[in-house]
């Protein structure tokens, strides 16, 4: 097959696909919104944020919706003394910042381990840090409500170890993160300035599976068994 053939085929099996992009079944009528009308549907923060929920849950994480970002605080802090987190390897991002997390966790005596932190330690001290840490917590860059995914871009204070490495990761998103699926979210990292595209970008759909010959699922061994967002909306 030629290059331009081959090309011609990925663009049209592009636009058959948008065929089915997600829609929402508007009032329980049965009847789902035309998906090219799907802008819209975007400016309804429920339908978005349900989906995303709805999405995280089926892929195997549990979701949180909390109504504001005080919510997502209390949630976030629930689940740690769920886990009994003594280390956090936390992002330092806008929203996580919202939920002035920092202080709280070290005035309970719970270590965190944010870039500001990582950057005092010796570079073993934080490779060792990082591998036993409790808990992850991170944002995101996009939210993609018709598959449940994170995107993430890797960059200083949103280190991806912070997704990878701790037996649990929690995610807090709000509603202006979550696009409606992966057509959105690709259209949005294409307008990222070259010079400014991050080193390492990657989309995060459930808890870490494997499977074996045997089609035998196992969660959790190359990274987080434990995957909850929690969704501001």
């Amino acid at each position: 097959m030629s290059r331009d053939a081959f090309l011609t085929r990925v663009r049209q099996a592009a636009h058959a696909g948008r065929a089915y992009r997600v829609c929402v079944d508007q009032g329980g009528s049965g009847v789902c919104e035309d998906f090219g009308t799907l802008g819209a549907l975007g400016s309804s923060a429920t339908d978005l944020c349900r989906r995303m929920c709805d999405e995280v849950n089926e892929v195997g994480g549990v979701a949180h919706l909390a109504e504001d970002i005080s919510a997502a605080g209390e949630q976030l802090l629930d689940l740690l003394a769920d886990y009994n987190a003594q280390t956090v390897l936390m992002w330092q991002h806008d929203v996580i910042e919202q939920l002035q997390l920092k202080a709280t966790l070290q005035k309970a005596g719970i270590e965190v381990l944010d870039h500001d932190r990582l950057i005092t330690m010796h570079p073993a001290d934080v490779r060792s840090a990082m591998l036993t840490a409790d808990v992850g917590v991170s944002s995101c860059d996009i939210a993609v409500a018709e598959t449940g995914s994170l995107v993430l871009n890797a960059q200083p204070g949103q280190e991806r170890a912070a997704s990878l490495l701790p037996p649990v990761h929690i995610a807090v998103v709000t509603r202006q993160q979550i696009v409606a699926d992966l057509f959105d979210a690709f259209d949005q990292i294409s307008r990222y300035p070259f010079d400014d595209f991050p080193s390492n970008l990657t989309i995060i759909t459930g808890p870490s599976k494997t499977g074996d010959i045997e089609l035998t699922l196992t969660t959790g061994v190359h990274g987080p068994g434990q995957w909850h967002v929690i969704v501001v909306g």
